[in-house]
């Protein structure tokens, strides 16, 4: 039997879908688009070692030009033999035969067979060298069935059919008649391992399932009360249409978005400073999910609402989807590195949030798995290229809520106390410059206006006169903090974090809020995208214009500086884009079963996990387009189906643990734990704690002190402590609204799988680890919950065994058994007792904390004074020295019924 090589199995196979490759010699037409495509080959593949590399081209060969590849490299021997590819040590190389080393070096990089013999072709008809700038034409490669197929640009490499699903159009399946549909389109599965459906759940069950998935929040006990005597046959439909009704929806859903979205309160990195305004874009979320805005609408109000109407305010504030990333520009880092960062988040962002497809593999080379060149990621980032970021007047809307401005009076307090601080370091600096001169009998003039008029340096004092190491290091302090305070006045202020379409503006470093220019259109740098190899913004290859994905062809992007982002969001929310549905419809699955259709949601291409229910997928995203884009139409039409009303307990455990062992069947709902902001949002409402306000400035809950206090540099200094808002109905709103810093995460939520929020979480972990038991059982916040109920409990009841119930009912939704009562009433006598013996005293809360810090002029250490400014208007939760013995020893009782899995799982 003959042994063929790889490359020749390649062409074999190729053999039965496309005519075969012609012998030379070629027309001179042919021979032209042969050399076109074998430069960009040798571009894209080999260019980056040899020819692009800053340290010089890799074993002295350089590709870049035909002189240099006929001269060689190192070996002395040429790379190419014209019209000899068996005499060419590149094409040995590609071939990865013989002595020669393998090129790309990487087995995961190496040439498809097809590639490989164009390389031969090329050289067999005299290696013509192609002429500088052109572009490849259309090629052998595979071709992608979607409404435009690839682009003539795009490369010869083959993929799985199987690979290749996200890109293929949606095909509503046909769904028999009898069932619904998206019960008929899961019952294949369940026919296939062998598996009867689980039995209803029962309402109790259901209606917690339903309410914390579509709002986050527990049902109340009047609500459950409600849904337990309605028999109707309507009577679950009638709660998902009252829950999808609820302002507390639009909270829900903001927290799945706020996930992808990477959105914070705060910049980032060592320049972690408040963002103040960003908060209207998370109540923009809220907003457009209350009001059920069409999902097409919503994406391209994010990516573009500046351009659609910039006298809107509302999508001025919208736009801060692309703003929400983490970003810094100091006087310590250079400029075009912090902007190419920006880029490469807003694309990657893009990418990965809308169409599911993480860009960043194609930033340096092409993708190694995807039909995603490097070209597309940069034609991707050239839609951005004129998208420069700007805080943005936009006025308030009627139905924001601007409650809780007057804090504000705090950061006056310390703008002053900044000031003061400066005021007197200046007096003291120019006191001793002006007894300086006067000993040298010289007129004085302050250092920094001799500096810019001109004036010799033996005559101006030396810098910082007079000022000592803690003086030079409470100039900084309150420098630093004056610039900081700009951001967070922002937060009172109708104004957006936001973008426009403008040039590129030459700014070094952050010292103040941006604005829009007045000359946005013609000062600064036009700026051109380049291939970037290896993603270094100072090694440019070829510049490239804005578009879209090679492998699903649609609307031309405009190159003027406005109008590119539009285009762009109109080809993202195109009905036709084979993506963008899918995408949604899957994160919505998700969000009700625990997991996604497809197992990546930030990840439909070839290394994310593939459909379980392709056909089910589709029907859902045609519905979805079809339905208007609609959110919510879509949750009813899940939510009602049998297969989310179906019990989490199988009647025998054993065979759906045997025949469908990752529970891809649906057969059994998949109980879940629940999210961080979940349980901590119901824990207060249990407590009868929760202020229900929507929207709204954010807020600072009580964190552990050792947290609080602790010392964050931000912009080169400290940044203040965290300190609780004052009343307690303002620590006490939901998660959503807590203020979220970059550098400074919330202990309770963190534990429970909060997610970081610097990049797009597509899932969240669900990790069971010791550290949530201890915060569940022993932190402050719960204790002070069940404190808090306990007390609330007593005050809605005469008897001991009536507070039990009250206090089951509002953690657990139900009544006691007979046990379970007689047991918690044994409990609470017992640690009544224990609590006889034990005495509490209330922390007083500080008004000021001692710093240490080095002064970075001197490396000498100094001490100053942090004054807490709202300290003095905090009032405290309720605390066990208020209350007596009786109610902590419920407070004990409460703290079981928190821990139990029945309240921390939803069946």
């Amino acid at each position: 039997m003959a042994i063929r090589s790889a490359a020749c199995l390649a062409l074999l196979a190729l053999a039965a879908d496309r005519p075969a490759l012609r012998a030379e010699p070629l027309t001179k037409d042919e021979s032209r688009r042969l050399a076109i495509s074998a430069g960009t080959l040798i571009k894209d593949r080999c260019q980056a070692c040899h020819g692009d590399d800053p340290k010089g081209p890799r074993g002295g060969l350089d590709l870049r030009t035909r002189e240099t590849a006929l001269r060689g490299g190192e070996s002395g021997q040429p790379a190419i033999v014209p019209g000899k590819p068996d005499a060419s040590r590149m094409y040995l190389a590609v071939r990865r035969t013989g002595d020669i080393a393998a090129m790309p070096p990487k087995q995961n990089d190496k040439l498809s067979g097809e590639q490989i013999e164009v390389i031969r072709r090329w050289i067999a008809a005299g290696a013509e060298w192609p002429p500088a700038g052109a572009a490849a034409e259309p090629t052998a490669g595979v071709r992608v069935a979607t409404s435009g197929g690839l682009s003539p640009e795009w490369t010869n490499r083959r993929y799985k059919p199987e690979d290749l699903w996200a890109y293929q159009p949606v095909r509503r399946p046909v769904v028999s008649a009898g069932k619904r549909p998206v019960d008929a389109l899961l019952a294949p599965r369940m026919d296939a391992v062998g598996l009867a459906p689980a039995p209803p759940a029962d309402k109790l069950a259901l209606i917690r399932r339903v309410t914390f998935d579509l709002t986050g929040l527990p049902p109340t006990p009047d609500e459950i009360d409600a849904f337990l005597r309605d028999d109707s046959p309507v009577a679950f439909e009638n709660v998902v249409d009252r829950l999808l009704a609820s302002p507390h929806y639009g909270e829900q859903m903001t927290r799945h978005w706020l996930d992808v979205a990477r959105y914070a309160d705060s910049s980032g990195f060592a320049n972690d400073y408040d963002r103040g305004s960003a908060w209207r874009y998370r109540d923009y979320v809220v907003r457009s999910f209350n009001a059920d805005k069409p999902y097409d609408r919503f994406v391209k109000e994010q990516i573009a609402g500046d351009e659609i109407d910039p006298a809107d305010p509302e999508l001025l504030v919208a736009v801060g989807f692309l703003r929400a990333g983490p970003w810094e520009l100091t006087g310590m880092e250079v400029a075009k590195v912090a902007r190419q960062r920006f880029l490469d988040d807003v694309t990657e962002s893009v990418g990965q949030v809308f169409l599911a497809h993480p860009l960043q593999c194609a930033r340096c080379h092409d993708h190694k798995f995807d039909p995603v060149p490097t070209r597309d990621y940069y034609r991707i980032q050239a839609v951005f290229a004129t998208t420069q970021v700007a805080e943005r007047p936009a006025a308030f809307r009627p139905t924001e809520n601007t409650a809780g401005f007057e804090e504000r009076k705090y950061l006056e307090a310390r703008r002053a106390r900044y000031e003061a601080i400066l005021k007197e370091l200046t007096a003291k600096e120019e006191e001793a410059g002006r007894k300086w001169a006067a000993d040298r009998g010289i007129n004085y003039v302050r250092r920094g206006e001799g500096l810019r008029t001109g004036v010799a340096e033996e005559k101006l004092p030396p810098a910082h006169i007079g000022l000592d190491t803690r003086d030079l290091g409470m100039e900084r302090i309150a420098r630093k903090g004056l610039e900081r305070l700009k951001w967070e006045f922002d937060r009172y202020e109708p104004i957006a974090l936001s973008v426009y379409a403008g040039r590129t503006p030459d700014v070094k470093s952050v010292l103040t809020p941006f604005r829009v220019p007045a000359n946005r259109l013609t000062s600064g740098t036009l700026e051109t995208t380049h291939i970037l190899p290896g993603g270094d913004p100072f090694s440019p290859r070829d510049a490239i214009g804005p578009g879209v994905l090679s492998a699903v062809s649609g609307r031309q992007v405009p190159e003027g500086v406005e109008g590119r982002r539009e285009a762009f969001a109109n080809w993202v929310a195109d009905a036709r884009n084979p993506l963008t549905a899918r995408v949604m419809v899957n994160r919505i699955w998700q969000q009700l079963f625990g997991r996604g259709i497809a197992g990546n949601p930030n990840n439909f291409g070839a290394t994310g996990k593939k459909p379980t229910h392709p056909e089910l997928l589709d029907w859902l995203a045609a519905e979805f387009v079809d339905r208007g884009w609609s959110v919510k139409a879509m949750l009813r039409l899940i939510v009602t189906s049998e297969a989310y009303r179906r019990s989490s307990r199988y009647p025998d455990p054993k065979a759906v643990a045997a025949k469908d062992p990752a529970g891809t069947s649906y057969a059994v709902f998949r109980p879940r734990r629940l999210a961080a902001e979940e349980l901590r949002d119901a824990l207060l409402a249990a407590a009868g704690e929760l202020n229900p306000a929507v929207g709204g400035i954010p807020v600072r809950p009580e964190l552990n002190p050792e947290v609080a206090l602790q010392p964050r540099q931000v912009m080169g200094t400290f940044a203040p402590v965290w300190e609780p808002s004052p009343r307690p109905e303002q620590r006490h709103r939901r998660s959503i609204y807590a203020l979220k810093l970059r550098g400074l995460r919330d202990p309770f939520l963190e534990v429970f799988n909060q997610p970081g929020p610097d990049t797009p979480c597509e899932c969240r972990e669900n990790s069971t680890i010791a550290p949530q038991a201890f915060s569940l059982l022993n932190s402050e916040t719960t204790r002070a919950r069940a404190l808090a109920l306990a007390a609330c409990v007593l005050r809605e009841t005469k008897s001991k065994e009536e507070a039990i119930d009250r206090a089951f009912r509002r953690v657990l939704g139900r009544t006691p058994t007979n046990g379970e009562r007689e047991l918690c009433l044994k409990h609470w006598a017992a640690m009544a007792e224990r609590h006889q013996g034990l005495t509490f005293e209330k922390p007083s809360r500080p008004r000021e904390i001692v710093r240490e810090a080095v002064e970075e002029n001197t490396g000498v250490k100094f001490k100053y004074t942090e004054v807490l400014d709202s300290a003095a208007d905090f009032v405290a939760d309720l605390h066990p020295a208020d209350v007596s013995a009786e109610v902590r020893g419920l407070m004990e009782v409460c703290l079981v019924l928190v821990n139990a899995n029945e309240f921390v799982y939803l069946d």
